[in-house]
């Protein structure tokens, strides 16, 4: 067509036709462009949650979570148990074999922490003297007094850690055992119950079939949530009474960050009973078994029979007769929250 009106020698035409065709391209082309940033943002969404899939499928096909799931299969058949005692069993043991020694641990480099903490006070009077007679002989100003009368508590409290070896990073080895070991047998019960992660496999299918009647009193099938709510708020009563339990049982006066820890503990206490709503009732058994042994394990590590038993150093702030003050103060709160406003102020 350009061709043809060159021809012609019609040069408006010509160079209006160039224009009206640019124009059609640059539209066409904005189009193209606009359509491809689109389509990259579906992708993105598309690949963020595909990427979530991938994590918690990856994690479901993982080496623990297989590994647990036959160590619960062959519990469950070696035992001869139904699958809730099954489950039961097999929390306890695993916390027994596993998250109860890190406790202890964790309880002994608590107490020589404590320990070496108590003679701090000789090391810094005698520090601060040497820092004075410092300060007179080499003419030091008060800061640099200060700077080095700092580094010299700091080096004295690094040899008493080597001294005891009790890195204070030690007390959180419980964490780092008693964290996956939830994640992998959480997962590994979810896929028991979904016959994961091969649905076709002839064992997942048993398995499975076996929790639809492994249940107990109101939950007879493992496989579906427990639509009484029984299970998910015990078992956020229970967490409740393990903050509560460390809460009351502290000697000191709690620190600003361990008020703070205490209360996200508690929030996610809370949070825990709708999640464990909507799940099925095999993991609900699970985590209220996982949080019973907890909570009577952190009962009775408070006895000091016990504690010495397990090879826990005394410390001052160990209390003598835990389970006593325990229960006036578990009484004494029980009073304050009866209370009325009314009563409060006649006591003031």
């Amino acid at each position: 067509m350009l061709q043809l009106l060159a021809t012609c020698r019609r040069p408006q035409l010509v160079a209006a036709c160039r224009n009206g065709c640019l124009r059609a391209s640059t539209n066409v082309n904005w189009r193209q462009e606009r359509r491809q940033a689109s389509t990259e943002v579906a992708a993105a969404e598309m690949s963020n949650a595909s990427g979530m899939v991938g994590f918690w499928q990856t994690l479901s096909h993982s080496t623990p979570v297989a590994y647990m799931q036959d160590a619960l299969t062959q519990i469950h058949d070696y035992s001869g148990l139904p699958w809730w005692a099954s489950i039961v069993l097999s929390t306890f043991l695993f916390r027994g074999i596993i998250t109860l020694p890190l406790t202890i641990y964790q309880h002994r480099i608590t107490a020589r922490i404590e320990m070496i903490a108590l003679e701090m006070p000789a090391l810094v009077e005698q520090l601060k003297r040497e820092a004075a007679m410092a300060k007179q002989k080499f003419k030091w100003s008060d800061k640099q007094t200060a700077i080095v009368y700092k580094r010299s508590i700091k080096k004295q409290w690094q040899k008493l850690i080597v001294r005891d070896n009790c890195h204070p990073m030690k007390t959180l080895i419980v964490l780092w055992g008693q964290i996956p070991l939830w994640i992998f047998q959480s997962v590994a019960l979810r896929n028991l119950v979904y016959l994961l992660p091969d649905p076709l496999a002839l064992q997942a299918q048993i398995t499975a079939t076996e929790m639809t009647i492994g249940g107990f009193g109101w939950i007879p099938n493992l496989t579906v949530v427990d639509s009484s709510y029984i299970l998910p708020v015990t078992l956020g009563l229970i967490n409740l009474a393990i903050v509560e339990v460390q809460s009351m049982t502290r000697t000191r006066p709690p620190t600003r960050l361990q008020n703070i820890f205490n209360n996200v503990f508690r929030g996610l206490s809370v949070v825990m009973v709708p999640v464990a709503c909507t799940v099925p009732s095999a993991l609900c058994v699970y985590w209220v078994a996982s949080s019973s042994f907890g909570l009577a394990q952190n009962l009775l590590l408070l006895s000091p029979p016990v504690r010495k038993a397990v090879g826990i150093p005394k410390t001052p702030t160990e209390l003598q007769q835990p389970y006593e003050q325990l229960w006036l103060k578990i009484q004494k709160r029980a009073r304050i929250l009866a209370e009325t406003p009314a009563d409060k102020t006649a006591n003031k």
